[in-house]
């Protein structure tokens, strides 16, 4: 049995034990129940799934895979695809926006060849997994094969493995590659079932009429690869990236091994989307640190009755929301694992 089997066969839910203890706890510190709203979901959720009322937060670390895409040909983004490239270098020399609020964070930042267009070399610090130098354009046939989508799945289970072993216990999901909003929409119309209008938005910034033939373009890819989309690692291959499929299998690692990962913005939720689809139960598992920019991304939390951390109009990717979201969750945990109860200062709740 391949990994990614054995890794989805593993993937367990959350017991409801576990979030029922730590909810019992959050009540018995000392303020008033559920006084800390939303905070007290989060800490109920890391400490449930790391199966400790008390758990602490262990290593941080951030997975930022870059990949380039062929669908770029058709004109749907601001920036051209050598940016891709560019952008890996900046990251390696920590001076991208992700570097900046990862050191604030205290957050490891690893970064990913899964598939960008063009020979790196041996740069210090970045982890050659390139499967092949891009995606193929959607819009003309697959992004790649099924094969290849299972090698760059694999490779982001494997990094969920790593980072475990490592003693990291929350994961942020991260991304560079210059068109990748427009297979992220691809995924969600496929896979929630809307139309691709609904979904696809200006990415880096495109203007309404540059929007309007991105539409057209996802709408070309979902007809030209729908008899391919008759499951979820079938659509990620039709649909998908390189990027993509290494968070999806990110997310799944990480659910096997019962690490928090925390899920970026609009490009990562596809991913995450697609590793929900194979394994529902790894959904227990993930924190969405953001409300992107992107008209779709709503689309996507109402369709799957999900909640983000934060909403700051944030688009940019990296990983950059899931570092600040990465900083809330482990302050929701410190109450939950550190706060005193009513017992332990002598006062009677209510009293």
């Amino acid at each position: 049995m391949e990994l990614l089997e054995t890794t989805l066969n593993g993937i367990q839910p959350v017991p409801a034990a576990h979030l029922t203890a730590a909810q019992e706890r959050l009540d018995n510190l000392t303020k008033p129940r559920r006084s800390l709203g939303y905070l007290e979901s989060l800490a109920a959720r890391y400490v449930a799934l790391r199966g400790e009322v008390r758990a602490k937060v262990g290593g941080k670390r951030v997975c930022v895979f870059a990949g380039d895409h062929k669908v770029t040909a058709e004109g749907v983004s601001a920036y051209p695809p050598e940016v891709t490239q560019l952008m890996v270098k900046n990251f390696l020399k920590g001076g991208a926006a992700i570097n900046v609020l990862a050191r604030g964070a205290g957050v490891d930042v690893e970064v990913i060849d899964i598939g960008v267009n063009g020979d790196l070399g041996l740069l210090p610090g970045l982890l050659q997994r390139k499967v092949k130098p891009g995606a193929d354009n959607i819009a003309r046939g697959p992004a790649m094969t099924l094969d290849e989508c299972r090698q760059a799945v694999t490779i982001g289970l494997e990094r969920a493995a790593v980072a475990a072993r490592a003693g990291v216990t929350m994961l942020g999901t991260g991304e560079m590659g210059i068109g990748n909003t427009t297979p992220a929409a691809a995924l969600f119309a496929a896979l929630l079932g809307v139309p691709a209008a609904e979904v696809t938005g200006p990415g880096t910034g495109l203007e309404p009429a540059a929007v309007t033939a991105k539409v057209a373009v996802v709408e070309r890819a979902l007809q030209l690869n729908q008899a391919r989309c008759h499951g979820p690692l079938e659509t990620l291959a039709a649909l998908g990236g390189l990027e993509l499929a290494g968070l999806c299998g990110l997310c799944l690692g990480a659910a096997a091994a019962r690490v928090a990962v925390v899920v970026d913005g609009f490009i990562s939720s596809a991913a995450a989307l697609v590793a929900m689809r194979l394994a529902p139960a790894a959904k227990d598992y993930m924190f969405f640190a953001h409300m992107s920019a992107e008209p779709g991304h709503q689309t996507f939390f109402e369709h799957e009755g999900l909640r983000p951390i934060v909403d700051l109009g944030m688009r940019l990717g990296e990983g950059t929301g899931a570092v600040i979201a990465m900083q809330i969750i482990e302050d929701a945990v410190a109450i939950i694992s550190e706060m005193a109860t009513f017992a332990e200062v002598g006062i009677q709740p209510g009293a």
